[in-house]
């Protein structure tokens, strides 16, 4: 009951991701209905509920534009676990400020990277031409679009692809 449930708007577009249990309480209450059902059923005393894959929204739910929230593990993935300055893949990275803080550096997408702990060492507080470093990718804010946001799950779950690489 707590496998991931892909949740699309009544125009098909990706919203949210929930867990089998709400996603049959969506669907019981007259508020969604099943699209993909690749899980088989469940069995309760007297009835045997399909178990979802993907759900649609009845009605349409107008909402912002998403933006991917600047954290930690954002960074690493936006990075690919890969260090800025020199190339090493590592599981052990840091946080690094481009303009450090106490230059002005601001906490921004466009100022943050992933970074080694020996780069990060060797550049201090230093902006990256003063440490005589380069960065390998300018940083620059993480697309907020369908297929960034709830494409990690495609490994686990295949039949979510042709509903999150359409927006």
């Amino acid at each position: 009951m707590q496998e991931p449930v892909l949740v699309l708007n009544a125009n098909f577009e990706p919203i949210n991701i929930c867990n089998t249990r709400r996603a049959i309480g969506l669907i019981l209450a007259g508020k969604a209905a099943m699209v993909v059902n690749g899980r088989g059923n469940i069995r309760a005393i007297s009835q045997v509920f399909p178990r979802p894959s993907v759900i649609r929204l009845e009605d349409m739910v107008k909402r912002p534009r998403p933006r991917v929230k600047l954290t930690r593990r954002e960074i690493f993935r936006r990075d690919n676990y890969t260090c800025q300055y020199c190339g090493r893949r590592d599981v052990n990275l840091t946080l690094d400020h481009v303009m450090p803080r106490h230059m002005g550096g601001e906490h921004i997408w466009t100022n943050v990277v992933a970074a080694c702990p020996p780069c990060n060492h060797r550049k201090g507080g230093r902006l990256p031409d003063e440490a005589n470093m380069r960065l390998l990718h300018i940083p620059k804010e993480p697309p907020a679009n369908a297929s960034y946001i709830f494409g990690r799950h495609l490994n686990q779950y295949g039949e979510w692809e042709p509903y999150i690489n359409g927006w």
